[in-house]
This record gives C-alpha cells, sequence and structure tokens, in this order.
C-alpha cells in the first residue's frame, strides 16, 4: 500500500464582493456598441423620444433578466452560470450543448469580434494597427485568407489579458475593475460637459411620431439595444468565486444593470443635444461625432480614446467569467477532464482559461468568426428563452430548495423577461433564416461529442 498522500485538490478562491460584481457586470457590457449602435437604431426609428425609450426599455429588460437570474445564481452558487442552470432545470444534455456552443462560437467568437474592435480603434492612434496593413496573405483555390494589424493586435489582447487572468481572480479583476472605472468616468465626463455647454440641437422628444410602421421599427431598434446591452449575465458564471454569492451575486447583477441603463440613457440625451435625430443616422462613429460637435475636435479624439479603453477592459471582463464555463462542465465528465483542473497557485480555472482564449485567438486570425458568430445569434437567444424558464421549471421541481434570493415580481419579472427573449427569437428566424438554420447546424455538431464524452468519462 503506497505512503503518499494524495495531493489537496485545488478549489476556487471567493474572492469576489460586491462591487467586484458591480464593476464586472458593468465591464461585460459596455465596450464599443453604446459609442456607436444610437446610430442604427436612429436609420429605423427617427424619433428623439422614441430612441430614448427604445434604451430605457432594453434596459428594463435586461434588468428583468438580472433579476430572474439572480435567484438561479443565488440557488446554485457554483462556477457555470446558465450552463449549471440548463442542467440542473433540463438535465445534462442541454447544459452540454450550450457550453459546447459557448466554446466553438458564442463566448470565444464574442472574444474574437470584441478583440479586433479593440484592434481597430486603436489603429487610429497607432498605424500598425489597421485593417489596411495587410501583414500576410494566403490564397487557397477561391479563398483568399489576409492577416492584418488588427488582427494580430486583437489576438496579442487576448493573450495578454489571458496571462493576466492566469496569474489569480485578484490579478484578472482588478485590471477589468480598473478599466471599468475609467470607461464609467469618460461617459459621466461625456455626459456632465455635454451638459454644461449650450446645445447644438433640439432633442425632439414630443415631435409628432411616425403614422405608420412604428411598432415594426421600434421591434427592430430594440434587437441593436438588446445587444448593446448584452453581456448582463455574465457574472452567474463567477458564483463560484464570490464571497457571499447569495447576497453578492444578485445585488452585483442588479445594481451593474441598472448602472448600465442609466450610463447609455446619459450618453443618449447628450447625442440628442448635439445633433438631430436625422444627422446621428448618418454617424457611423456617433459617441466622437457627439463629442466633437459640443466640445470641439479634441473632445472627439478624446473619446475615441476612451472607447480603446472600455473595449480592452470589455475584453477583460470576458475573457475572466466566459472561461468559469468549461471546467465545471468537465467535472461533471461533461468536457475534456483536464479542463477540470484548478491551478494549485493561482486557483483559477487554468487549462479552461487557456482553452478558450487559444481558440479565441485562432479565430481572431483566420478571420472567420464574424460569420460564426452570426450564425450563433438564434442560439444565444434560444438558450436565454431556456435559462429564464428553468426559474418556474425549478420553483415547480423544488419547492423547498434554498433560495437565498427569489426573484422580485415574480411571476410578472421573469415572464416579461421571457417575453422579450421569445420575440426577439422569432424576429431572429424571420430577419436571418438561413443563418438561425446554420446556427443551429453548429449546436447539432454537439450530439456526437456529447456521446462521445459521455462515454470517455464514463
Amino acid at each position: 500500500m503506497s505512503n503518499e498522500r494524495a495531493e489537496p485538490r485545488a478549489e476556487l478562491v471567493r474572492g469576489l464582493g460586491v462591487w467586484d460584481g458591480v464593476l464586472l457586470t458593468v465591464g461585460s457590457v459596455i465596450g464599443t456598441g453604446i459609442f456607436l449602435v444610437s446610430s442604427d437604431i436612429a436609420k429605423v426609428l427617427p424619433h428623439g423620444g422614441m430612441l430614448l425609450a427604445v434604451w430605457l426599455a432594453g434596459g428594463l429588460l435586461s434588468l428583468a433578466g438580472a433579476l430572474t437570474y439572480a435567484e438561479l445564481g443565488a440557488m446554485f452558487p457554483r462556477a457555470g452560470g446558465i450552463y449549471l442552470f440548463l442542467k440542473e432545470a433540463y438535465g445534462p444534455l442541454p447544459g452540454f450543448l450550450y457550453g459546447w456552443s459557448c466554446f466553438l462560437v458564442m463566448m470565444s467568437g464574442g472574444i474574437a469580434a470584441i478583440a479586433v474592435g479593440f484592434g481597430e480603434y486603436l489603429g487610429a492612434f497607432f498605424p500598425f494597427s489597421s485593417t489596411a496593413n495587410v501583414l500576410a496573405t494566403q490564397t487557397i483555390g477561391s479563398w483568399t485568407w489576409n492577416l492584418t494589424g488588427v488582427q494580430v493586435v486583437g489576438a496579442a489582447a487576448i493573450l495578454v489579458l489571458t496571462a493576466v487572468n492566469h496569474f489569480g481572480l485578484k490579478q484578472g479583476a482588478a485590471i477589468q475593475n480598473v478599466m471599468t472605472v475609467i470607461k464609467m468616468g469618460a461617459i459621466v465626463g461625456v455626459a456632465l460637459l455635454g451638459y454644461l455647454v449650450p446645445a447644438k440641437s433640439v432633442l425632439g422628444i414630443t415631435a409628432p411620431l411616425p403614422a405608420s410602421g412604428l411598432l415594426a421599427a421600434f421591434g427592430v431598434a430594440m434587437i441593436a439595444a438588446l445587444w448593446t446591452y448584452d453581456g448582463w449575465y455574465g457574472l452567474t458564471f463567477s458564483a463560484g468565486e464570490m464571497k457571499n454569492p447569495g447576497r453578492s451575486l444578485p445585488l452585483g447583477l442588479i445594481g451593474g444593470t441598472a448602472i448600465i441603463t442609466g450610463l447609455y440613457m446619459l450618453i443618449n440625451f447628450v447625442y440628442l443635444r448635439a445633433m438631430p435625430v436625422g444627422q446621428m443616422a448618418g454617424e457611423s462613429r456617433i459617441g466622437e461625432a457627439a463629442a466633437a460637435i459640443l466640445l470641439g475636435p479634441a473632445a472627439g479624439q478624446w473619446l475615441a480614446a476612451a472607447v480603446v479603453i472600455s473595449t480592452f477592459g470589455c475584453l477583460a471582463a470576458t475573457i475572466l467569467y466566459s472561461s468559469r464555463i468549461y471546467h465545471p462542465m468537465a467535472e461533471d465528465g461533461l468536457f475534456f477532464r483536464s479542463l477540470a483542473r484548478i491551478d494549485p497557485v493561482s486557483h483559477v480555472p487554468a487549462r479552461s482559461l487557456w482553452a478558450q482564449s487559444l481558440w479565441a485567438v485562432l479565430l481572431t486570425l483566420s478571420g472567420s468568426y464574424s460569420q460564426l458568430y452570426t450564425y450563433a445569434v438564434l442560439v444565444t437567444v434560444l438558450f436565454h428563452v431556456l435559462a429564464g424558464a428553468a426559474v418556474f421549471v425549478l420553483r415547480r421541481q423544488r419547492p423547498d430548495a434554498l433560495r437565498p434570493y427569489r426573484v422580485w415580481g415574480y411571476p410578472w419579472v421573469p415572464i416579461a423577461f421571457l417575453g422579450a427573449m421569445a420575440v426577439l427569437l422569432v424576429n431572429t428566424v424571420a430577419e436571418r433564416p438561413v443563418e438561425s438554420l446554420l446556427g443551429l447546424g453548429l449546436v447539432a455538431l454537439g450530439l456526437p461529442a456529447y456521446v462521445y464524452l459521455r462515454r470517455t468519462n464514463a
């Protein structure tokens, strides 16, 4: 009989408090979208009052989602988030398919998209980081691959932030917290300065409403707004690292989502003070344009720098939280067993972290992430519908289970969230039928992988 003692199994460290949760939620959401998307909304809904109503409605629906997921996250204070909710409510297969989709496209492709967005904005200050700076070209048949400076910078940003997160939760959280405070300060600063100077445009909030097509236009605009709010659920993936998840997770989710809503409303008021809604539709980089109109050209450059920081912070937060999906899957025998290991020194899921980031780097360098990410739109909404419904399923299946937090306004708040996600699901299928079908195909690829992993890990 061996006299060797088994090495103690490393565990995640519960080091995140309420403030960390709030900042992680804010950091997971605010990237480039708020500085760009109002232009797209103005194209389909050219009315100042309705534009603000869209942003408010998007915030309230995201808040309904945060309230709903807060109950689930407090009920299951482990890493994994939506994966865990689906597994507990419906069984291992739906949970696996969510995690599979996250690794293949949804999270890794999202990281690639944010990284490339960071590289593109950085190109305004450093010419190397430009899509025009082609470093290598390879043609195979009718397919041509170009490696640009933007891709190299994006991949480098992913690797640097992954290395920082590898050293420990405190280091990873500290980076994203600093970035989040800076981006919040930039938005508040622009908003305050934008109110202090004379308006250059009439807000148009009380202008006559369009005679027809208002409801359809509002629905299309809501899609853009909701995707700009996307990421509000990120904190649930890190529930296993929260000091007091029954209290900290709900406060972090709800408080962070409320702050995001307030910031988005503030910055859109400034946009309307800078230019009429009709002009907004023609400004692709509306944040920079509004700052330049109200505060001068230097302010536009200053805001562009803030966008670079904002995008870097969003990338840091996304890498931190999304890597917490795969190691609980591996622990449950639903992913590669090696990814279940927690680093004994840093106490982070290092292998899960690096596996995700290396795949995201390959997607970034390949340039194919954007099409894959488009295919995942339907899948993302579908899993939100299932996860939101898990509140009702689990209340019926486990009525006596410990629930440190119960969703406020039950059942109407979860119903509002589910209704919004269901409408978005139907609209996505109607607007993008081919992409939706291909997205479901990517999910279906997980079925043989599920069978293989279940047999291998049995």
